[in-house]
C-alpha cells in the first residue's frame, strides 16, 4: 500500500481528554504490531519508508504524539512530558491488543519506549514483591502486552545538556513562511544533522511538519511543547535520568541501539554504557549522520529490518 489509514484514540490527561492520531499500515487484523514513535518535533509520517518495507510482516502503527500532526493539543502544556506520552501509548495499546509488539522509537520515541517497556517490567516485579510502582515511573496496567523487540534510534538515558539546549532554542519559536519551498529550505537548515538526503527526501521530510494556514506555512506542532524545556531543575533532571537507566536496565527483550556517528545528543560512551548495563542490547553506528538517522535510506532500514525479523 502506498498510503496509510488514519485513525484516532481518545486519551486522558489531568486536565481532560484529547485525541491522539495514528497512521496504520498493513493488515488491520494482523496481531503482530510494530509501533513506531517519532522524535520531538516530528510526526508519525516520518516512518512512511520503513512502514512500507515492514507492512507485509506487521500491522505498522505510527502515532502522532499529542501536540503534533493530526493529534489534539493539550490544554496545559506542562504535561508535554514523557509520563503523559507513555499514558497515551498505553491507551493506544489497549485499543490495538497486540499479540506480538515490537517498537521503533526515534529520539523522544526511544525515551517513551524505554520508559514504557522498562516501567512495565519494574512494576510487575514490584507487584510480585508486594511494593509500589518505581520512583518516577508512570502507572501501568497489569498483564496484557509485552515489548518483544525494541529499536532505540539515537537516544539514551543520558542526554548531553548542550544538545538539549540547542534543540530547545528552536522548538518553541513560531515560524511563518511564504510557501512550501521556503518550508523545505527551513527543514534542510534546522535538520542538517539528519545527514545527506535527496531533494525529494527533503521535501518528504518537510511535507508533514509544515501546514498551510491562511496562505502561510507554519509548524504542525504546538510550540508550547517547549514549555517543559524551561524547567531546568538539576535534581528533577537527575531523577529522570536515574529512572530511565533503571527502565533501560530492566528491559528483558533484544534491544538495538542506533547512533548517528556525529550525534551531539547521544555520545558513544553512553552507548557503550547501555550495552554494558543491559546484556541484551547491541549497537550500530550510522556513518555520516548526526541526530538523528531518518530511516529513509535502505542502508539504515536494512539493519533495522534484519533485527526485527530475525529469530
Amino acid at each position: 500500500m502506498s498510503s496509510p489509514r488514519l485513525d484516532f484514540v481518545t486519551c486522558a490527561s489531568p486536565t481532560g481528554t484529547h485525541r491522539m492520531a495514528y497512521w496504520e499500515w498493513g493488515d488491520p487484523d494482523n496481531d503482530k504490531v510494530l509501533l513506531c514513535v517519532h522524535g520531538l518535533t516530528r510526526t508519525g509520517r516520518d516512518f512512511d519508508t520503513l512502514a512500507r518495507r515492514m507492512a507485509g510482516e506487521y500491522r505498522v502503527i505510527c502515532p502522532d504524539v499529542v501536540g503534533r500532526g493530526a493529534s489534539d493539543w493539550l490544554v496545559n502544556p506542562a504535561f508535554y512530558t514523557v509520563p503523559q506520552y507513555v499514558a497515551d501509548m498505553i491507551t493506544l495499546l489497549a485499543r490495538l491488543q497486540p499479540a506480538t509488539l515490537h517498537w521503533v522509537g526515534t529520539s523522544m520515541g526511544g525515551l517513551i519506549g524505554m520508559a514504557l517497556g522498562g516501567s512495565a517490567i519494574l512494576s510487575e516485579r514490584m507487584r510480585s514483591a508486594g511494593v509500589g510502582r518505581p520512583q518516577g515511573g508512570p502507572v501501568l496496567p497489569q498483564g496484557g502486552w509485552h515489548i518483544g523487540k525494541m529499536v532505540i534510534n539515537d537516544v539514551g538515558p543520558h542526554l548531553v545538556p548542550q544538545a538539549i539546549a540547542r534543540i530547545g532554542e528552536y522548538v518553541g519559536s513560531p515560524v511563518e513562511l511564504a510557501d512550501f519551498d521556503a518550508a523545505v529550505a527551513y527543514v534542510r537548515e534546522v535538520s542538517g544533522s539528519f545527514g545527506p538526503h535527496s531533494d525529494a527526501q527533503w521535501r518528504e521530510l518537510a511535507e508533514h511538519v509544515f501546514v498551510e494556514r491562511n496562505g502561510r506555512w507554519g509548524k504542525h506542532y504546538d510550540v508550547k511543547i517547549a514549555v517543559p524545556f524551561a524547567v531546568r531543575d538539576e535534581a528533577v533532571m537527575a531523577a529522570g535520568e536515574q529512572f530511565l537507566w533503571q527502565a533501560f536496565e530492566a528491559l528483558d527483550c533484544p534491544v538495538l541501539v542506533l547512533r548517528g556517528e556525529q550525534s551531539d545528543l547521544l555520545k558513544a560512551d553512553t552507548v557503550a554504557d547501555m550495552c554494558r548495563r543491559n546484556a541484551r542490547a547491541r549497537a550500530i553506528e550510522i556513518p555520516g549522520v548526526g541526530h538523528a538517522p531518518t530511516l529513509m535510506d535502505d542502508s539504515q532500514i536494512a539493519p533495522v529490518a534484519h533485527f526485527l525479523l530475525e529469530d
